[in-house]
This record gives C-alpha cells, sequence and structure tokens, in this order.
C-alpha cells in the first residue's frame, strides 16, 4: 500500500505556535492496522520529500521572498489607488465590489506568507537541521511583510474597511434577488410534494434570513438553508457556481479583521527567537533599510496575548519579564551598542584626521550611513518606547563625561566632537559644564585651596591661563618679602648700586649695566648657600614666583566663574540699560504669580550683572589693599626693589634655562618651562609704584645690546678663525653662540611675559592718576 500523493505535496501542516503535524506519522502511530500495510519505500519516500522540501526552500526562499514583495507592494498601489477614491453613486456596485477584493486579495497573500513562514521554521526546527543566514533574512523580510499587510488593512484602512463591512447589505441583496429570482422563474410542479415544499421553505428562510446585518449565526443560516434549498436540482450547475462564490466572499468580508489577525499573528516567533539576532545584524548592516525593524517588534509583541494565557505560572509577569529581557539584551548586543561604538569611532576618527590613521576612504572600505537610525520614530515594545536618538545621545554624553573629568585637557576635543555629531548625525549633545580652562594639569580645586601654600610653591603653569588669590597668603608672604628687603646686606648693595647708576648713567646711555646685575648674583652667594645649594637670590625668585602664582591662580578661578556668569547673561542686550520686568507687568495689570516671577527675574539679572562687573576690577581691588601699606612711610626699605629686579632676572633666566634642559632628560625632577615670576614682578612693581623707575634702567635693552655685541664678536671671530681649520675651537664658537642664542631668546621671553603681566595691573597709569581717575568718576569722595 502507498501513501496518497496529497501527504507527498504536503510534507507538513503548522497546527499552533511550533506545534507541527506530519500526516504520515500521525497515521503510522494512529492507525496501526494502516501502518502494517505501508511499505517501507513508501514511508521512505514521504521523508525524502520532506528533505527535498527543506533543500527548495533554502534555495528558492529569496527568490519567493522577492516576488511576494512584488506582490505585496503591487496590492498596497492598488489599495491606495482604490481605497482613496471616492465611491461614485452611479458606480457604487461596481466599486463596492473592488474594494471588496482588494480586501480578499490582501487576506490571500497573508494566507501564504503566514503558511511558508510557519511550515519552514517548525521543520528546520523539528528536524533539528540548521538555516543559512541567507533563508533567515529572507524569512524575516517575509515576517515584514506580513506585518505590512496587517497594519495596511488593520490600521491605515480600518475605516474604509469598516464602510466596506457596513455596505455588505449590497452583497446580501444580490443573493436574496438571485434566490428570489431562481425561486419565481422556476415554476414548481403541481401538486407539491413534502420534499419540494421543504426546498421552498428553505429558500424563503434564506430570503429572510439575508434581509439584516451580516451576523455569523445569519450567514450559518443561510448556509444551512441553501444546503437545503439546493436539492432536487433547484439550481443548474453555472447557477450555483456564482452563488457559492458570493456566499465564499460574504464570509470572508463579514470575518475581515479576525481572519487578518488570525493570518497575520506572529506569536510562533517566540519559539524561534534565535533568529533575531541574525536579523538585528543585518538591519545594522543595511542601515538604509533600518524603518523595517518597526514591523519586527511588532511581530515580536504579538507573543505578549499568548504569554498572558500561561498556566504553567503562577504569574504570567515573571515570563514576560524574562522575555523582555531576552530581547532587550539581544537588541543592545547586536544593534545599540554597536551602533553606539561605531558612532563614537567615527567622531574619533574625524576629530583626529591630522593623526596617521587607517584608511578611511569610503571606495576602498565601503560606507554605511548610520544617521539613518536616528530619523526613526521611537519603537514601541511593552511599556516602552525605545528612542535610538536617544539611546546614542545618552551613550555619548555619559563617555564624553566621564572621559573629560578623567583627562580634563582634553575637554576641547570632546567638545568638537559633540559639534560633530551635531552636524553629521542630529543629534542633541549636552554640555558638560565642568570647569573651562581651570584643572588643565589635572589637579582639584578643591584640594589646592586647602593646600596653596604647596601649590604656588610647585605648580608651574602658564601664564595666560591662570588667574585668583587669597588676601591671608599674600599678607605672609609680603612679611617675608620686607625682611629680605631690610636685610642689612641686601639694603647695602641696593643703595650702591642705585648711587652708582645715578652717577654713571651719562655715560652708560640711561642703561644699567650688565655686568653690574651679573656682579649683583654671583656676590649674593658668597652670603651663603642653603643644604640644596640655593642663594638667598634664589630663595627671593621663589618667593616672587609664589607670589605670581597665586595671582595667576586666582584669576584663572575667576576667569571661570566670569566664564559662567557671560554663559549665563549673554541672551541680555545691554548690561548697563535693563529694564524693571517687576514695574512693567505691575502696568500691565498681570496677576500676582507673574508679578513675583518678574521680580524673581530681576534679582536674577541684578546678580549677574553684578558679578559680570566686580570681575573686571578684580585686580584693582588686590593692589588696593596692599599699595597704601607698601607706599607708607614705615616700609621706605621697599622703595629699592626695581634696582634688584636686573639680578633677579638674570637669576631667573639662568633658572628657566636650567629647568628646560631637564625637560629632555630621563630624570625630570625640577624640569619646566615657566612659572608667575613675571607676574610677581609685575604685581609688586605696581604696589610699589616703581613702574617708572624700573623702565628708567632701560634694563632689557642693555641685555639685548650685550648679547647682540658678543654674538656679533663670536661671529667676528669665526670668520677670522675659518681658514685655520681648528674644528675644535669652530666646535667652541658654534657652542658659545648657541649660548649666547639661548640667553638672548630667554631674556627676550622674560621682557615679552612681563609687558603682558603688567597689562593686568594698568602699569601705565602711576597711582597718583588712578586716585584722579577715581575722583572725576565719583568712586572716591574729598575728605
Amino acid at each position: 500500500m502507498k501513501f496518497p500523493c496529497s501527504l507527498l505535496q504536503v510534507p507538513a501542516v503548522t497546527l499552533a505556535a511550533n506545534i507541527i503535524w506530519f500526516p504520515d506519522t500521525f497515521l503510522i502511530s494512529k492507525v496501526p492496522a494502516a501502518a502494517k500495510l505501508m511499505d517501507k519505500k513508501s514511508i521512505q519516500s514521504i521523508r525524502s520529500s520532506r528533505d527535498a522540501f527543506l533543500q527548495q526552500k533554502a534555495q528558492t526562499l529569496m527568490k519567493d521572498m522577492q516576488s511576494y514583495y512584488i506582490f505585496a507592494t503591487s496590492w498596497m498601489m492598488k489599495m491606495e489607488s482604490i481605497l482613496s477614491k471616492e465611491p461614485k453613486p452611479d458606480k457604487l456596485s461596481e466599486d463596492l465590489s473592488n474594494r471588496c477584493n482588494i480586501f480578499v486579495q490582501g487576506i490571500l497573500y497573508a494566507y501564504s506568507i503566514s503558511t511558508i513562514i510557519k511550515t519552514t521554521m517548525n521543520m528546520y526546527m523539528s528536524t533539528q537541521r540548521p538555516m543559512t543566514k541567507t533563508s533567515v533574512k529572507a524569512l524575516c523580510r517575509l515576517v515584514e511583510l506580513l506585518k505590512v499587510v496587517f497594519i495596511h488593512i488593520f490600521f491605515r484602512f480600518s475605516f474604509v474597511s469598516f464602510i466596506c463591512i457596513q455596505n455588505i447589505q449590497f452583497m446580501y441583496l444580490f443573493l436574496f434577488i438571485l434566490i428570489y429570482v431562481i425561486n419565481v422563474l422556476s415554476p414548481p410542479p403541481k401538486p407539491y410534494s413534502e420534499q419540494r415544499l421543504d426546498v421552498l421553505s428553505a429558500l424563503v428562510l434564506a430570503e429572510n434570513t439575508l434581509n439584516g446585518p451580516s451576523t455569523k449565526e445569519r450567514r450559518l443560516i443561510v448556509s444551512l438553508a441553501l444546503s437545503v434549498g439546493t436539492q432536487m436540482k433547484t439550481f443548474k450547475d453555472e447557477e450555483l457556481l456564482p452563488l457559492q462564490l458570493v456566499l465564499k466572499k460574504l464570509d470572508l468580508i463579514s470575518e475581515l479583521r479576525e481572519r487578518v489577525k488570525v493570518q497575520c499573528d506572529c506569536s510562533f516567533l517566540y519559539w524561534h527567537r534565535t533568529v533575531f539576532p541574525i536579523y538585528l545584524d543585518d538591519v545594522y548592516e543595511n542601515a538604509v533599510d533600518a524603518a523595517r525593524i518597526h514591523y519586527m517588534f511588532s511581530a515580536l509583541r504579538d507573543c505578549v496575548p499568548t504569554m498572558l494565557h500561561a498556566k504553567h505560572m503562577e504569574s504570567c509577569d515573571q515570563l514576560l519579564k524574562c522575555y523582555d529581557t531576552a530581547i532587550m539584551e539581544i537588541l543592545n548586543e547586536h544593534l545599540l551598542d554597536k551602533l553606539c561604538k561605531e558612532i563614537e569611532k567615527d567622531l574619533r576618527l574625524s576629530v583626529h584626521t591630522h593623526l596617521k590613521l587607517d584608511d578611511r576612504n569610503p571606495f576602498k572600505v565601503g560606507m554605511k550611513d548610520l544617521a539613518h537610525f536616528f530619523s526613526l520614530k521611537p519603537i514601541r515594545f511593552f511599556n516602552r518606547f525605545i528612542d535610538i536618538r536617544a539611546y546614542v545621545t545618552h551613550y555619548l554624553d555619559k563617555t564624553f563625561y566621564n572621559l573629560t573629568t578623567v583627562a580634563l585637557h582634553d575637554w576641547a576635543t570632546y567638545s568638537e566632537m559633540r559639534n560633530l555629531a551635531t552636524q553629521r548625525y542630529g543629534l542633541v549633545m549636552t554640555e558638560a559644564h565642568l570647569p573651562s580652562q581651570t584643572l588643565e594639569q589635572g589637579l582639584d580645586v578643591l584640594e589646592i585651596m586647602r593646600n596653596i601654600h604647596v601649590f604656588v610653591s610647585r605648580y608651574l603653569y602658564n601664564l595666560n591661563n591662570q588667574v585668583n588669590f587669597t588676601y591671608q597668603f599674600l599678607r605672609k608672604k609680603f612679611y617675608i618679602f620686607s625682611q629680605f628687603m631690610y636685610d642689612e646686606h641686601i639694603k647695602s648693595r641696593l643703595i650702591k648700586d642705585i648711587r652708582f647708576f645715578r652717577e654713571t648713567k651719562d655715560q652708560t646711555d640711561q642703561k644699567y649695566p650688565f655686568e653690574r646685575a651679573e656682579k649683583f648674583n654671583r656676590g649674593i652667594r658668597k652670603l651663603g648657600l642653603t643644604p640644596d645649594a640655593q642663594s638667598y637670590l634664589d630663595q627671593f625668585r621663589q618667593l616672587i614666583s609664589q607670589i605670581g602664582n597665586a595671582m595667576g591662580y586666582v584669576r584663572m578661578i575667576r576667569s571661570g566663574g566670569l566664564h559662567c556668569c557671560s554663559s549665563a547673561i549673554r541672551f541680555v542686550p545691554d548690561l548697563e540699560d535693563i529694564v524693571n520686568f517687576e514695574e512693567l507687568v505691575k502696568e500691565e495689570g498681570l496677576s500676582e504669580e507673574t508679578q513675583k516671577a518678574a521680580s524673581q527675574l530681576d534679582c536674577v539679572l541684578s546678580d549677574l550683572t553684578s558679578n559680570s562687573a566686580e570681575g573686571t576690577e578684580y585686580f584693582k581691588m588686590l593692589v588696593g589693599v596692599f599699595a597704601p601699606e607698601f607706599r607708607s612711610v614705615k616700609n621706605m626699605h621697599l622703595r629699592n626693589f626695581y634696582m634688584i629686579v636686573p639680578p633677579l632676572t638674570v637669576n631667573f633666566v639662568e633658572h628657566s634655562i636650567s629647568c628646560k634642559e631637564k625637560l629632555n632628560k630621563k630624570n625630570k625632577v625640577g624640569a619646566a618651562f615657566t612659572d608667575g615670576f613675571a607676574m610677581g614682578v609685575a604685581y609688586i612693581l605696581k604696589l610699589l609704584d616703581q613702574y617708572q623707575e624700573f623702565d628708567s634702567l632701560h634694563w632689557f635693552q642693555a641685555v639685548r645690546e650685550k648679547y647682540v655685541k658678543e654674538m656679533n664678536a663670536v661671529v667676528k671671530e669665526q670668520n677670522v678663525q675659518s681658514t685655520s681649520q681648528d674644528e675644535k675651537l669652530m666646535q667652541t664658537m658654534n657652542l658659545t653662540q648657541k649660548r649666547l642664542d639661548v640667553y638672548l631668546q630667554e631674556f627676550e621671553l622674560l621682557y615679552f611675559s612681563l609687558r603682558s603681566a603688567r597689562i593686568f595691573f594698568r602699569a601705565d597709569k602711576t597711582a597718583a592718576e588712578e586716585t584722579q581717575e577715581k575722583k572725576d568718576r565719583g568712586w572716591l569722595m574729598d575728605p
């Protein structure tokens, strides 16, 4: 005995979810007598046909998917064309028929696609055979297509489908007329037989039942009545066929929503979640079609109603939570996290294009336009919305903020990456609001404030990037400063040098001799050295550098505050002419809450304005606090300070060159390239009102003339000795010239730093001129 051919054509039938029914296995296990009559070849042919079916599907699945895509696209265009038009009254019946046909066609497409997906997936799972990635991608595309059909019928044209169902009375009318005409035009034989009367009664019942809404009960009664009414050859075959077709279409259209929902249900995906990672990888690689992910999540949501009826657990919440967690983990791993890292990598490589990086030529390495993901609307899943744009933005904000706190000197790089993310991907990034340009070497501000005495003695920084200070610290340092200047050895040497300069300035062209300052620097070393081989002048230089460092630190902190104030007040057009919002609101007679809000706004604007104005006079305040004391009669010993500046500069230049040379050595202890010495000198000269006295020395002009003269002498000597071919002598001269260049450059850098530092204290004006200026502005009142 052989199996019927139908079993070869239908290798398996999906009953529900992942439960698949094999006809041959069922017959063999449930009908033992029939199993004995079956030959082994027939059984083997059934199994072979099942294997052949899977092999054929693996080969044709991609073509089938493409064909259904074409069919579905054509069907959707027809729906757009037919259902978007208003029906014409004169062609109402024809228009209704076309609409019904297009809905029926969509249901048939959904049935075919659903059958392919369920049969293929379940057969692969039941036979425990692996699917190729191509087959998985094709099946996932068909799942998307299935949800497209569902959304078009059930949601997009739900109102139109409702109108079609409501107007099915036209079909009833057609059936009614058809039955009535057949009943009237077919003359019954006389006399009536009982069987004939039953037939006529059934037809009359069908006529009466059709006169009403298309409910399930009425259609059942019509079907039963026509089953009786079609006996005794009441209808010819050509008359019965259109009647049966209309009845089938009537059943289909009447149950349109239920049938579409059943055919497009994708709850079977709960048992085939292994395809989801491959699907997400495909979506990531083909970012142009990123919008199709909405359809897949719509299919994944179909699993939820089934899980709500789970009986094997006390509560279905645990099952739902596990399913939600599993899907989100897969989504994060195979799409969101990959997207975040790829965007971050692209931003980094774009910002660091000046470095030697891997080849990024899109014609060689390819290119994915990931911006398509950020134009997607949020994806609904369970009780949340998955916003890909917000997820990536949050990741970048968090990453950039954390990395900026670790390496504050890279704040500009991450700021540029934020701007690039906005321009390239449309991501609205959040500003880090970290201190701006205050911690470029990684120190903590609070830690500095607690240990300011350590900071100013060890912290080395660029003058142009620093700010602010404390009064108590300066007072302690100025006490030590005064003691040094009061020392008899220092005071006597300074008085001697001042007398010498006054007596010889006509012979020296009003310039303080470099040799005199160098002699002062060497002479101080004879007074004694500290255990670490530092002279008193070295210690005095360090004291002045610490004062300058403190001034620079305060300016740094104040600049950060001014930056925040300027950012907050940037929307105020004119700081000198700010209207009173509270008065304006009262004039308009607005509510009390509005008046309170206006009053609060006035207070905020007043605070911001005062804070912004306060910073502009901050250095003047520091000068005004100490200047009267420095210039008082009891501190007359400080009036000689300007004369010690030239030896201090010589000492500083030697120290600075030594520190810079250590930058190139392996042991970098003590290595540096600048400090606050220039700021300290400028501040003290301002406190003592000695800028004019120091300028009268023309010190830096004398330094330049000295080194230029020595460099010209070396060049002249080199020209004389060039013919002698003495290599050692030439090397010595080259080294001498290089040393002179270094010293001259270092003195010029100090000169420029000192000139720029004097700008902070408005060094072009004397104390008397500043006092007069304050009186003119009304800042000071005459006693």
